[in-house]
């Protein structure tokens, strides 16, 4: 295969694959951004984390809520979990690596908040002691994750569980950044009405 099939062979497995799952997410998809209205409109906040590349879909959703996505509209309350990196170094360094998400929850999560927890692997350890640390606070879960995850595992029937029917992990990552994208419009268009 030549360089230029290689390359077009990742379009059309991406292509594929959200093609595949389209149908099977946008239900699920629809259900989170209720709840995080429901949640911003009861003075909650959005918690985000991720572990790896997933601390950046993490990063990327708090970005886009607290400032905005595609339209303009008062910045809404979502913070990373991953930003801090003195914090994050302090918690790993006097504490575990695992505990680096679950020591912010715990210490300013609030019932009417909401995690939202990214894993491409769907076993990262610090991600799991969130989602712990969030249900010990009794705040719900918005888990987004990869076929065979552990995170499933964790979560409680009152959670929304978006997991991308692949374990292939570039093609994950990719569907994780579309969800984020979606879910962000959705919340848009509930609080601002379809464009």
């Amino acid at each position: 295969m030549d360089l230029v099939e290689r390359i077009s062979r990742q379009f059309a497995d991406n292509i594929e694959l959200t093609t595949r799952v389209m149908h099977e997410l946008s239900p699920g998809i629809a259900h989170a951004a209720e709840r995080i209205v429901a949640c911003l409109m009861a003075d909650g906040k959005l918690l985000a984390c991720g572990n790896g590349s997933s601390a950046t879909d993490a990063q990327r959703i708090a970005s886009l809520l607290l400032n905005r996505f595609e339209r303009e509209r008062p910045g809404l309350a979502a913070f990373a979990l991953t930003s801090d990196a003195t914090t994050l170094a302090a918690i790993a360094e006097d504490y575990d690596f695992d505990l680096v998400y679950s020591k912010q929850v715990r210490a300013i999560g609030q019932p009417a908040d909401l995690l939202l927890a990214v894993s491409a692997s769907g076993s990262a350890a610090n991600v799991v002691e969130a989602i712990h640390a969030a249900h010990e606070r009794q705040m719900g879960v918005i888990a987004l994750s990869a076929e065979g995850s552990l995170i499933g595992d964790v979560l409680t029937s009152d959670d929304v569980h978006l997991q991308i029917a692949d374990d292939h992990a570039p093609r994950v990552r990719e569907l994780h950044m579309l969800t984020l994208h979606a879910l962000c419009d959705a919340i848009d268009c509930m609080l601002l009405g379809a464009d």
